[in-house]
């Protein structure tokens, strides 16, 4: 019983440790520190480096066991620097609680005690468990997850979206359906401790559409807030849907989850019809390149709206696709993504198949509608800059599959054939090692037809079944990502390395070192998967990389589509 109740206060006390070790910035990160149980019974320990590391900072790790209030701490790195970012204990024993410090090595060591950069526990059972549970307050699952650091010490937070229930605005009977309740967020601590719930309301319908929430410091106070769509009361008509009444854009503070300020959402007027004025967007760009600006979007198939805010909501600049911008209507994805296109150190706005700069004017558009796989990064290491690689919705008669230069819009290459829906999310990310950067995947929704191109254009698999939307993870100790995919984390073409429960919500660097996790959805629980494959290869913290924390911040709106790297 001792043991039990010193292994619970010592767990409350190692999820809310405050490292010394967090740096000011951006964003302001600990190490993440987790310490998981693997299949022989070892413990696998993981953290993060950060890019303000210098290029030879070295780490120690100690171990205290929990059963002896005296018991001494081993020094698991023996008085040595130890470079890599994780660590497998295998000296650990079953059944017994033991408490995991880690250090920043120093030469002076037995002069002045070393900093401690974090603190962890793990009670060792004998059974494997790659994940961290947070328990919800509830028997629900949910449909979205969105990590800041909503109390400002260094520990992400995660704030879902709850229930998984999603209903689409297009009127085809089997789309749109009337809501039966009404969207909660409900933030959480790492620890399973609930911060707040805050309740959308009957003014939001329940789809992502109408529904759009990120979560950012925008204001630069050091946590992160909440800003989501908003309305008054309950205007459904008779049928449910909400076609009147005031819409906001409203601040919520990440700690309290109050709303602590609200602006104008941007008006249904010009649209033709319910369908269009119900698709809704949000996230964060930084427009000056020095500080974050909040993006409003509505519209995806005719016009569309944007609109720039700063943290006061005041407007930066307002952008319109209408009949003047002929060739920009219609152009939107269903996602908005933060890039910078054109290497100036400012954020451009890929909106789908055009792009808007930083002030606000179009950059460039193919004119050639909707496309439901979108995504821009590094794809091509030859080609300079960014590209952009796209799947449209919309029939073509050819190029319904490609990459395009993402400064200027010119193709680099196309699939030359017909496409009539290419469907979803597909997927970008190196996968095989064999063909240098990154290949890209889509497919046809009711076609037996999936594709998978090597950067240059090379059809390396064609299928005629599959997934149209496989999740790239990194994950194992090579350079080439993994997918999640059937249930399992696996190597592109079948072979499992890590089962999966739930309902894959996201797959982000949350936790330990380079590697992503993946997050899942259960009934009442949270999941963070996380590798338990050591690597001496270290890199910093992906949420360090500019493009990829924006994205991760943008995937809590519209559909989701993975972070990508901008360098």
């Amino acid at each position: 019983m001792r043991c039990r109740l010193l292994f619970s206060w010592m767990i409350g006390f190692s999820l809310l440790f405050a490292p010394t070790d967090v740096v000011s910035g951006v964003e302001k990160l600990g190490r993440g520190l987790v310490a998981l149980e693997r299949e022989d019974g070892s413990v696998f320990l993981s953290w993060r480096l950060l890019e303000t590391d210098p290029e030879d900072i070295a780490f120690e790790i100690r171990r205290r066991g929990l059963e002896l209030a005296l018991d001494r701490a081993t020094d698991l790195t023996r008085g040595q620097p130890y470079q890599p970012t994780n660590f497998v204990d295998k000296t650990a024993e079953k059944d017994k609680v033991y408490l995991y410090d880690l250090r920043k090595y120093s030469r002076k060591r037995m002069l002045e005690p070393s900093a401690l950069l974090g603190r962890v526990t793990i009670l060792l059972t004998g059974r494997a468990k790659p994940y961290v549970s947070i328990a919800l307050k509830g028997d629900y699952d949910f449909q979205k997850v969105g990590i800041g650091d909503l109390d400002g010490d260094g520990v992400y937070e995660y704030v879902i979206k709850q229930p998984n229930f999603n209903t689409d605005p297009y009127q085809r009977p089997g789309y749109w359906k009337r809501s039966t309740t009404t969207y909660k967020l409900e933030a959480y601590r790492l620890d399973g401790t609930m911060m707040w719930r805050y309740d959308m309301g009957w003014s939001i319908e329940a789809g992502i559409w109408y529904s759009p929430w990120i979560v950012y410091d925008v204001d630069g106070d050091g946590k992160a807030e909440v800003y989501c769509k908003a309305g008054v009361g309950d205007p459904r008509e008779e049928a449910g849907h909400v076609k009147s009444g005031p819409e906001y854009l409203v601040k919520i503070d990440g700690q309290t989850g109050e709303v602590v300020a609200k602006t104008d959402w941007l008006s249904r007027d010009g649209f033709p019809s319910y369908n269009y004025y119900c698709r809704n967007f949000l996230t964060v760009a930084y427009l000056d390149g020095k500080k974050p600006s909040l993006i409003m979007q509505r519209g995806t198939y005719n016009v569309i709206k944007i609109q720039a805010l700063d943290k006061d909501f005041n407007q930066i600049w307002y952008w319109e696709a209408s009949q003047e911008k002929a060739k920009y209507r219609g152009q939107g994805s269903h996602g908005l993504i933060t890039a910078d296109v054109d290497g100036d150190g400012r954020d451009e706005l890929v909106i789908g198949a055009a792009v808007l700069d930083d002030n606000g004017k179009g950059l460039w558009t193919l004119g050639m509608g909707h496309p439901d796989v979108c995504y821009v990064a590094d794809i091509d290491p030859t080609n300079p800059g960014l590209e952009v690689f796209y799947g449209f919705e919309t029939r073509q008669k050819t190029d319904g599959i490609c990459v395009v230069d993402a400064r200027t819009g010119r193709k680099l290459w196309a699939y030359k054939e017909p496409t009539r829906h290419v469907h979803a999310q597909g997927m970008v990310g190196d996968i095989l090692a064999e063909f240098p950067g990154m290949e890209v995947y889509a497919g046809e929704r009711d076609l037996k037809k999936r594709w998978l191109y090597s950067a240059k254009g090379r059809l390396i698999e064609f299928r005629e079944t599959g997934a149209l939307s496989p999740r790239p993870v990194w994950w194992d100790a090579d350079s080439q990502k993994e997918v999640v995919l059937s249930g399992a984390i696996r190597d592109w073409g079948g072979r499992a390395i890590q089962a999966v429960q739930g309902r894959v919500i996201a797959v982000v660097d949350c936790l330990g070192d380079h590697r992503e996790e993946v997050i899942t959805s259960l009934k009442g629980e949270l999941r963070i998967y996380s590798t338990t494959v050591p690597t001496s290869d270290r890199r910093p913290c992906l949420m360090q990389d500019h493009q990829y924390r924006l994205g991760v911040v943008a995937q809590t709106m519209g559909y989701y589509y993975p972070a990508q790297l901008g360098k």
